[in-house]
């Protein structure tokens, strides 16, 4: 259908509203503003007034004229005045930076506003989704507090000017009177302006989060699978149809993709859709049951994702294309999970990660809930059709170091509790209705040119790793799983300055013929390939992970460790910081997602020494996601398991064993006490092999069994896997 048709019925019963709304924000733009307001506050509504009435020009130029048809230089000079603000330097002074705005209008009042001003900034993509009711709600809170300031302003200066008439007559005034009388109401003023914006995020909630589950399981919402396979992708122009900033990685990796042959780019497409069909498979879940296949991507890779869609609507899949969340109270601190390209600004997202903190209590948290559970049960017929999402990622940006800003928002130590629980309860909703047990997912990687002077090298690497030889795999990490279903736990110790010494206690097999401790990942729902992966028992896992430097989420993370005590986490640190304060509370919200403590999920490990020699020839382990990382080396997740939400469906090895440890001693808890049970959340950190001095299983009489040593492959069958490693040896 044509996508402007689907809000047709909804912008046309708001059409007087947005036209009301509209004509006082272009008031407000044009100047129109009360002199009795302070000289912040005149600038804070003039500058956003403005930048909203470029966003309403804009929303009725894509009304008017399809963006194809649209010439080249006003699409890219949209794009750029659209994003100006915070990019670069710009973004010191702009309002959008909480530092600037409590200078500009106090440490209190600044950080209402500066949020505020995010959520207009998220007009952009309602008007280029032609989503009129978001653009009117925007434009009305802005309107009302605006209202607020206002008449506190005219009331102030109407007290002010009682008071020189009541000076006069008096001949002399009290100032520590005046003083207490202007805090008083100041603080009143502030009040208003919270409850205001409370009730905005709260009230509208239901508007704001039923759209995001409409997106994330309805078809007819995906204007982004419009773009993919209608558009002329021979050209850049196409990314500025999306209404996202364009970044020149999207460009340099649309030309370069648009430059391979279609048997690479046909390569490429395949192994994704290969990977996610297998995950099926093993899986022994019948994906032809299944109507709709989520689509994840970077922008760039249009072309790519062309072909992958059209092998799963060959296959009688619908596609859906989503976008991260655009409004606060959809948002989990500063993810991007959908179809997007790089940031306009980390340090921008970074430094609105907690903006929820502003406002979060227990009827918020539980508003939020319920929203989103009556949006799913209102879909529970797309939700139960849904298969899961087919990811492509990318790695190679550049690296991000954050800012602390002094007047960023935080949680308190109840809301960091508050918003864990939300999250937690969050995902449980999401499996009630995407049974947990009938889904799957994969996830691909590749390179970005911002990843260096030898990205076409590294590209072609990429490819190559992502397509190695199953069966070799297959077979090395079957003997490496063969030997560890012997053990009763697993001892993994550092080398030289790394302080790891870390025992892992191992599920007991009750029928060893027949069943398996530890996974055999393959080309499936990770690609690459390599590694085996189990979920550790918490009892009898003790000891400490440390790891020099590690990067989780584009972030580096310096000397990072975890002290653990049967399985769950009972202190951290690192170095990233002067204040071990803040490197806790980085930690904190970073890997542990706001929870006080979290269990280890996963213990892997990692067979991917390709992948290793890789980064290690091109320098660029700063640049890997996860996704690779976590295959060279040993890895240990914290969160949830791998099997989280579908641990009683069978699961099996190529070998034919049932995969049996799926479970701890806090998941099992999800049939008794399912709100005990999850954390909605999962973080893997590696320890790489050259900071590895051994790996060794232990059996229940204390027979040893050693993996690794001194970062080399030592089990017999294993050693092919060393290849990889000499030969970067060689290059050294």
């Amino acid at each position: 259908m044509d996508y402007k048709l689907l809000f047709q019925e909804a912008n046309e019963a708001v059409k007087e509203r947005l036209e009301l709304v509209s004509g006082r924000i272009r008031g407000l733009a044009s100047g129109d503003i009360c002199p009795s307001l302070s000289a912040g506050c005149r600038e804070y509504f003039l500058r956003t007034a403005q930048f909203a009435a470029l966003v309403l020009d804009t929303a009725d130029e894509l009304k008017s004229t399809k963006p194809e048809d649209t010439p080249i230089a006003v699409l890219k000079e949209r794009n750029r005045v659209l994003y100006e603000d915070i990019r670069g330097e710009a973004y010191e002074s702009s309002f959008a930076n909480p530092d600037y705005a409590a200078e500009r209008l106090g440490s209190q009042l600044g950080l209402y506003l500066s949020f505020l001003y995010t959520e207009i900034r998220g007009m952009i993509r309602y008007a280029y989704e032609y989503r009129d009711t978001e653009l009117t709600v925007c434009l009305e809170i802005l309107l009302e507090i605006y209202c607020i300031l206002e008449e506190a302003a005219e009331n102030q200066k109407t007290a002010e000017q009682e008071a020189v008439s009541e000076k006069a007559a008096r001949s002399e005034m009290n100032c520590g009177e005046e003083m207490s009388c202007r805090e008083e109401i100041s603080g009143e003023l502030l009040h208003s302006v919270k409850d205001a914006l409370y009730y905005y995020v709260s009230d509208y909630s239901d508007l704001f989060l039923d759209a995001q589950v409409a997106a994330s399981l309805d078809p007819d919402y995906s204007m982004i699978r419009d773009i993919v396979m209608n558009a002329d992708l021979s050209c850049t122009d196409y990314l500025y149809f999306y209404g996202d900033y364009v970044t020149e990685e999207e460009r340099k990796t649309s030309e370069y993709i648009a430059s391979l042959p279609q048997e690479t780019v046909k390569l490429m497409a395949d192994t994704y859709v290969d990977g996610y069909y297998r995950g099926f498979e093993l899986a022994g879940v019948d994906i032809s049951k299944k109507r709709y296949v989520e689509v994840r991507f970077h922008f760039g890779f249009e072309r790519v994702i062309r072909e992958a869609i059209r092998r799963f609507e060959a296959d009688g899949h619908e596609i859906i294309c989503v976008r991260p969340a655009t409004a606060l109270i959809g948002k989990r601190n500063n993810l991007r999970a959908g179809c997007c390209g790089l940031s306009e600004n980390d340090q921008y997202e970074y430094d609105h990660r907690y903006d929820m903190g502003l406002f979060l209590d227990g009827a918020l948290k539980e508003r939020k809930l319920s929203v989103y559970r009556n949006a799913y049960e209102n879909r529970k017929e797309l939700a139960a059709s849904m298969a899961g999402p087919a990811v492509l990622e990318t790695f190679g940006e550049a690296l991000f170091e954050p800012i602390n800003r002094a007047f960023s928002t935080s949680f308190s130590s109840r809301q960091q509790k508050l918003f864990s629980q939300m999250n937690t309860e969050q995902v449980r909703i999401t499996y009630q209705y995407i049974n947990g047990e009938e889904r799957s997912f994969t996830i691909i990687s590749f390179p970005i040119p911002a990843i260096g002077p030898k990205f076409e090298e590294i590209f072609n690497e990429t490819i190559r790793l992502n397509t190695l030889d199953y069966g070799k795999y297959r077979e090395i990490q079957q003997k490496m799983i063969d030997t560890l279903d012997k053990c009763k736990y697993v001892v993994v110790k550092g080398i030289g300055d790394n302080q790891t010494d870390l025992t892992v206690s191992l599920y007991k097999l009750h029928n060893p013929k027949k069943e398996t401790i530890f996974e055999n990942c393959l080309s499936d729902v990770n690609i690459p390939l390599g590694e085996v992966f189990t979920s550790p028992r918490l009892t009898g896992t003790n000891g400490r992970l440390h790891v020099s430097e590690v990067y989780i989420r584009g972030m580096r993370f310096e000397n990072l460790t975890f002290d653990l005590e049967d399985g769950m986490v009972k202190d951290w640190s690192c170095t990233n910081f002067a204040d071990p304060r803040e490197c806790r509370r980085l930690v904190q919200t970073m890997i542990l997602s706001g929870h006080d403590s979290l269990p280890l999920g996963e213990f892997a490990i990692g067979t991917n020494t390709v992948a290793y020699r890789m980064a290690k020839d091109y320098q660029i382990f700063d640049k890997l996601k996860i996704l690779i990382a976590e295959k060279t080396g040993p890895h240990f997740a914290f969160g949830d398991t791998c099997y989280s939400d579908s641990e009683d469906r069978k699961v099996y090895n190529p070998d034919g064993k049932e995969i049996v440890a799926k479970e701890n001693e806090i998941s099992v808890l999800r049939k008794s006490e399912p709100e005990k049970a999850y954390f909605g959340c999962h973080t893997d950190i590696t320890l790489p092999y050259d900071e590895l001095g051994s790996l060794y299983g232990v059996t229940e009489t204390g027979e040893r069994f050693a993996l690794i040593e001194n970062g080399r492959f030592v089990l017999p069958g294993t050693e092919a896997l060393n290849e990889a490693l000499e030969q970067q040896k060689q290059k050294m």
